[in-house]
């Protein structure tokens, strides 16, 4: 049973390094991250500042959490796609097309329960 608990607790380190490392990446190479982390950054300090339910400033905080993460794959999409070939291709053109279509409609989501949360 140790060995199991050791084995899983170095997966965990491993995986917190390799996370650490592509929000690094992302960071250092993505200004379209980093507008996004900033924005919800923004956001989460109106969520706290503004008199919201719990459960309302869950709700913008994931969302905004979402379009982060719609971003990183997003990323990710665009470079395997550009390490295959950057040679332009029209299957190449949608898969970063549908990606950046991902970011746009978590940040739409986004956007309509902040719309939400206000006028209720």
């Amino acid at each position: 049973m140790k060995d199991k608990a050791t084995y899983t607790a170095k997966r965990l380190v491993l995986r917190t390094i390799w996370s650490m490392e592509g929000l690094r990446y992302a960071w250092r190479s993505e200004h379209s991250f980093r507008t996004w982390v900033w924005a919800n950054l923004i956001s989460a300090c109106l969520a706290l500042v503004l008199d919201l339910t719990a459960g309302e400033r869950g709700l913008v905080i994931a969302l905004g959490l979402l379009v982060l993460a719609a971003e990183l794959l997003n990323t990710a999409i665009e470079d395997a796609v550009d390490y295959i070939s950057e040679r332009e291709h029209p299957l190449a053109k949608t898969a970063k097309d549908a990606g950046s279509a991902a970011v746009t409609v978590t940040a739409i989501a986004a956007g309509v329960a902040w719309l939400a949360v206000l006028i209720s």
